[in-house]
């Protein structure tokens, strides 16, 4: 695993390479997700990104402008920034796994930056696996404004009952920052606008989708693409990895279920 900077000096990004342990044709770029989601879910990419190395996949994971160890702050985050970082990634990974076919990997708000970052036309994935992706913006922000809520109540020993009364009386209540992570104003817009018509797929590569069967928006969402003859396969997938958790004993850090899964769905 080799640790770098990469992309334009005015916008570089910190990634960790893994290189390919034996002859292969395939490279993966992986797009995490975004904040709390992103630490629940580290652990489980570190392990799968050495487990398809060894396999011959050569594999990049980074960290998009503003989180994780790149530079910038929380609240320069945003989808159209970020969805350039993506397109500054698979460059990189092109200019080091060579011809080896790209496969990206991406995980809830990733995996919507991976659509909008396939539809710019400046990249050649070969397939996107989508996992658990976002496509209904708005609900998203609800579900994280309503689990910071709960976190809150969690921590205290005594909560503020102020607390659900100013979740349930202003909208923007508890966007500012979201389980320890700051969030701009732009974002909480973005995030606000965001629904299946900005997530067109294109013709030009496979998808994979895989959502929890519960999961209507991406259900419906995955229906309507493959009904416009898109090259696409979605599955009911069930794991029991809780996004904005910490792991504890009924929740593992690392879920075989899903580990398997994507090493499935991203190595030939």
């Amino acid at each position: 695993m080799t640790p770098m900077l990469f992309g334009p000096a005015s916008r570089q990004l910190f990634g960790l390479y893994h290189a390919p342990e034996r002859a292969g044709d395939t490279a993966v770029l992986i797009c995490v997700p975004l904040g709390q989601e992103a630490v629940r879910a580290h652990r489980l990419f570190r392990v799968l990104s050495d487990r398809l190395a060894r396999s011959g996949a050569a594999v990049l994971r980074f960290d998009y402008h503003g989180t994780g160890d790149s530079p910038g702050e929380d609240v320069d985050g945003e989808l159209e920034g970020w969805r350039r970082d993506v397109a500054t990634a698979h460059e990189e990974l092109r200019r080091r796994a060579g011809d080896r076919r790209i496969i990206w990997l991406g995980a809830r708000l990733g995996a919507s930056l991976a659509v909008m970052a396939a539809k710019s036309g400046r990249c050649d994935p070969s397939r996107l696996v989508l996992w658990d992706p976002i496509v209904d913006g708005a609900r998203y922000l609800e579900q994280l404004r309503a689990g910071h809520v709960d976190a809150l109540e969690r921590s205290f020993c005594v909560p503020d009952p102020a607390w659900r009364q100013r979740l349930a009386r202003d909208s923007d209540a508890f966007t500012d920052e979201i389980f320890g992570f700051g969030v701009s104003p732009v974002l909480r817009q973005q995030l606000r606008s965001l629904t299946p018509a900005n997530l067109q797929l294109t013709a030009l590569h496979e998808t994979v989708v895989l959502a929890d069967a519960e999961d209507q928006a991406a259900q419906e969402w995955a229906r309507k693409e493959a009904a416009r003859n898109i090259p696409l396969k979605a599955s009911a997938f069930h794991h029991p990895l809780i996004w904005t958790s910490d792991p504890h004993p009924n929740n593992a850090m690392v879920p075989t279920e899903a580990l398997q899964r994507l090493m499935a769905e991203t190595h030939d």
